[in-house]
């Protein structure tokens, strides 16, 4: 199948912009809670509607007492957090556009976002981020305010704006339609200067609305029971600002979470309890392994695996059903899956918080077997697919039909087509508007609508759409096979102890990979084993290691032709990380700059 179209069920926004819906649900139901907010002891308050609409309110006061003006573009350089939600909300109430910046970004990465989108003033979390912004503030000639959370930069706006009538905010709030521009995202940028996205509040609302009225038992929780969400993905990230608008769109409590890492987040989704989650593979690979890890530990392993393998078989036996190829889960599978529901898949859920029964992931591939097993545990992921330029989804699995190892169908309302050289093209509300001051670069990627995501992929006879790897990445070896490299490292990086995995080969005799070890995974690996914990520097010389990793390798092999098979691999002391400049926020790789941090490595591939 070369295109697919989903009929639209959202309408498309007539008046108003994203801010009234803070406003609409004070009114309508003041005493809702609205967001959970955590306090620095840990402790989590709840917020109502009506409280969120005065904060937001008071905020806007103090941003047109500052001199923030309709149209001006206002840079938030933070992690997630609630003042992040708050500024964004408090921003387009007057009719101000937001620029997202990743907290972790250089002064030269915010020299060139913060000058290319002329921004007007800038939040920052802390003090490091105010003197990586005083360090390039010279060159920023449209920059004239400075405010830092950590220096109670809510408090000062608030007593700014005091005086200012609340009239005032509501002119500006009411002269803010669809088509006016909600946000600016940059790129993270794999390849290249980041591009700024211009993003207006009706691809936003459209997004959101489609994505709770067609994923509603995720974001809907069942009779007696609030709905709620934990956010913990940037909100520098597309996909974490669908989440917040979604989460107060669709009424659904939403709490924040300032690091993507399972150590920190862990112990936050026991206490805040959402009912769903969005997330990154990432985040249901460490459930996944630290449960398995804990098994083994207790001298359950077999136990596990086997519980393992009667979830995805009872999964499977489910989507056979759904796409009418199968009865559904025998009598006696049942009675498997019964028995272990008590023993081990309700331990999985209660290290979400104990409440979780949806999630939806995006941001790469999520294994398949992955996928059926929490499916089969007792929470069915959703995987989806999507870029900046689309706000978000594009593509998602429905909740009724989930075919597991694709990232689903066009969004309702949207379009997905294949190009004669596999990349796919997107059409739909959703899609961007263009790239700030970069009519070129628009040009290039926009053609009557339709975005070339210069991704590649395949649609089946259903319409749902498999990623095949990206244009940009393709290797091809010095004797001209072509082999996309994603595949192959996701394969890879199933194997428990691997971490990362980078596929090399380009203008080379074969294939070869960089492969990076998950320290607590090989540290339980060593001590299972009655070894003593090793330095990384002898750890990758370790031939049981190498011998493990390996057979990942051969596993993946399995998959491809012998020409575009691993031939080699060296296994690195350290992960890639994005404070090196090797990942982008996001945790995709960043290809070019790992190649070059490490080209005697991959050198010594080929020797």
């Amino acid at each position: 199948m070369r295109e697919f179209t989903v009929p639209p069920m959202a309408a498309a926004p007539q008046v108003g912009g994203l801010a009234d819906t803070v406003f609409d649900h004070a009114e309508d139901d003041p005493h809702r809670i609205a967001l959970g907010r955590k306090d620095a002891e840990g402790r989590w308050h709840d917020v109502s509607a009506a409280t969120f609409r005065d904060e937001v309110l008071a905020l806007a006061k103090g941003l047109i007492a500052h001199g923030i003006r309709f149209g001006d573009r206002v840079a938030l350089m933070s992690r997630t957090r609630y003042e992040w939600t708050l500024f964004d909300f408090a921003l387009w109430t007057v009719g101000a556009q937001s620029v997202p910046v990743y907290p972790t970004s250089s002064a030269d990465q915010v020299l060139w976002m913060l000058h290319d989108a002329e921004v007007a003033a800038v939040m920052v979390e802390h003090e490091d981020h105010a003197m990586t912004i005083g360090s390039v503030i010279d060159r920023l000639p449209n920059l004239h305010r400075l405010w830092q959370l950590d220096a109670d930069a809510v408090t000062e706006l608030v007593e700014a704006g005091a005086l200012i009538d609340d009239e005032v905010v509501h002119r500006h709030r009411r002269a803010v339609t669809p088509d006016s521009v909600a946000t600016v995202i940059y790129t993270s940028g794999t390849t290249g200067r980041p591009k700024g996205c211009v993003i207006t509040h009706a691809s936003f609302m459209f997004e959101a609305d489609t994505m709770v009225g067609r994923w509603h038992p995720v974001f809907l929780s069942k009779p007696g029971e609030e709905a709620a969400t934990l956010l913990f993905l940037p909100l520098a990230h597309v996909f974490g600002r669908m989440v917040e608008i979604a989460a107060l769109r669709g009424r659904v409590k939403l709490g924040h979470q300032p690091e993507l890492s399972a150590k920190a987040l862990m112990p936050d989704l026991v206490t805040f309890r959402p009912t769903f989650i969005l997330a990154v593979p990432y985040i249901f690979e460490k459930v996944f392994n630290g449960a398995r890890r804990k098994a083994e530990a207790e001298g359950r392993l077999g136990a596990f695996d086997k519980a393992v393998d009667v979830a995805v078989k009872y999964a499977e036996a489910l989507e056979e059903r759904a796409f009418g190829t199968g009865p559904g889960p025998s009598a006696g599978l049942r009675m498997q899956h019964q028995f272990f529901d008590k023993v081990v898949y309700r331990k999985v859920r209660e290290a979400m918080g104990g409440r979780v029964r949806h999630a939806m992931s995006g941001g790469s591939g999520m294994d398949r077997q992955l996928g059926l097993f929490f499916a089969g545990a007792g929470v069915a992921v959703y995987e989806g697919y999507g870029l900046t330029e689309t706000t978000a989804a594009a593509t998602a699995n429905p909740p009724e039909r989930t075919r597991y190892g694709t990232v689903g169908q066009p969004i309702p309302g949207s379009a997905v087509h294949i190009a004669r050289d596999g990349e796919i093209w997107v059409h739909g509300a959703n899609v961007f508007s263009g790239y700030l001051g970069d009519p070129k670069a628009t040009d290039s990627v926009l053609h009557d609508g339709w975005l070339a995501t210069g991704d590649l992929g395949a649609l089946d006879e259903d319409g749902y759409l498999t990623i095949t790897g990206r244009k940009k990445e393709i290797l091809v070896t010095s004797g001209g096979k072509s082999v996309a490299p994603t595949g192959l490292e996701e394969r890879v990086r199933a194997h428990p102890l691997v971490a990362q995995c980078i596929v090399v080969g380009n203008d080379r005799p074969y294939i070869a990979a960089l492969v990076t070890v998950d320290q607590e995974a090989v540290e339980h690996w060593l001590a299972m084993q009655g070894r003593t914990p090793m330095r990384a520097a002898d750890l990758v010389r370790d031939p049981d290691l190498e011998m493990e990793v390996r057979r990942a390798v051969v596993a993946a092999n399995t998959a491809v032709s012998q020409a575009e098979s691993i031939r080699t691999f060296r296994i690195l002391a350290h992960q890639f990380t994005e404070e090196h400049g090797l990942l982008t926020p996001s945790l995709k790789l960043k290809r070019k700059a790992i190649e070059t941090a490490y080209a005697a490595e991959v050198d010594a591939l080929y020797r």
